[in-house]
């Protein structure tokens, strides 16, 4: 009897204590939560009836082609997902175009750019940097390395997963966590 008073005692003390996980952590002002307003799918729920959604730059996987982008301007600040192909039709290349596009948020929250290259007579930078020979997917890191190449086309998936190994983005996974 006298075990049972100390449990019943002892039960607010536990709980003042916690469970020894950390709690909320405050963020500074104006910080943004990592995929704050996604849904389980990571993507945004559509907009009420009768609402209107203003897309932003923010919303839209930004999808360059080879001509109109240089390595440099990535360099420590995005991810580069770059897509070769000898031909627009190449159906390796729409396959792996359309499963970029149709999950944007995934590739947005890791800080990816899509540069596509069709041109192989067009000798543009990328061909140069990465040489590619047919189809190819390439991954470049905010560092500017290659960290991932592949013959076939990735899904969305397997492309983030990848990304998440990175060191870099463990480093954004770990700041994020700490609310810095």
């Amino acid at each position: 009897m006298k075990f049972k008073m100390m449990m019943l005692a002892a039960v607010p003390l536990l709980m003042a204590m916690g469970d020894g996980r950390p709690g909320p952590v405050a963020l500074p002002q104006g910080a943004e939560v990592p995929g704050a307003g996604l849904n389980r799918a990571g993507t945004r729920d559509a907009p009420a009836p009768g609402s209107v959604a203003t897309p932003t730059a923010q919303d839209e996987l930004r999808i360059l082609e080879a001509k109109d982008a240089q390595p440099a301007e990535f360099l420590w600040q995005s991810r580069v997902v770059v897509v070769f192909a000898d031909t627009a039709a190449d159906p390796a290349f729409t396959r792996q175009i359309t499963a970029l596009q149709s999950q944007p948020a995934s590739l947005m929250a890791r800080d990816v750019v899509v540069v596509t290259d069709v041109d192989p007579a067009g000798g543009s930078v990328w061909r140069k940097m990465l040489r590619p020979e047919g189809f190819s997917l390439v991954v470049i890191d905010k560092d500017g390395q290659v960290k991932t190449r592949k013959p076939l086309p990735w899904t969305v998936r397997e492309i983030a997963r990848a990304i998440d190994k990175f060191p870099s983005r463990l480093e954004e996974i770990g700041r994020a966590g700490l609310g810095l």
